[in-house]
């Protein structure tokens, strides 16, 4: 994990506890990076609530409610997909928010419509909306997925009242 990415997961988990909020986080492209770098820093059990790889389609339907008719029209690297998979990390937790990550990491799997580094993201809060961001993040595999969990991290402050 790097530094910074670190110093962003302490933020996340100082203001959620302050809240007395929960968290669950849904990743495909990421691998549980974002869970991970929550995870590593002591006394996250307060925050963190679980998380969902889900990196195939059928993990995606299965684990976290994403019909597969969504995947199959819009494609599991979609802002429908990714709004999906927050909702139902929701749906699946006991979490007040949910993070989400499906993107294409690379250095294959690129389109025309879909390039490599494409990533989208929402967040969902318990009650309230559900808010989408996607980027074209820069360079190989891993500053993909580095650029991928460290903006989900910052989606999530400040977190919801």
């Amino acid at each position: 994990m790097t530094p910074a990415l670190r110093i962003v997961a302490a933020e996340v988990l100082a203001a959620f506890e302050a809240r007395g909020l929960m968290l669950a986080t849904a990743e495909s492209c990421t691998g549980g990076m974002v869970a991970a770098a929550l995870t590593a820093i002591a006394g996250s059990s307060k925050v963190v609530e679980r998380g969902f790889v889900t990196y195939s389609n059928q993990a995606k339907t299965e684990m976290l409610g994403v019909p597969a008719i969504l995947i199959e029209s819009h494609g599991a690297v979609s802002e429908a997909v990714a709004r999906a998979m927050a909702d139902g990390a929701l749906a699946r937790s006991r979490a007040d928010v949910a993070i989400a990550i499906t993107g294409i990491a690379g250095p294959g799997g690129g389109t025309a419509q879909k390039p490599v580094g494409l990533v989208h993201l929402a967040r969902a809060e318990r009650g309230g909306t559900t808010a989408h961001r996607s980027e074209i993040f820069a360079g190989d595999r891993d500053a993909v997925r580095l650029a991928a969990a460290m903006t989900a991290l910052t989606m999530l402050l400040p977190p919801p009242i």
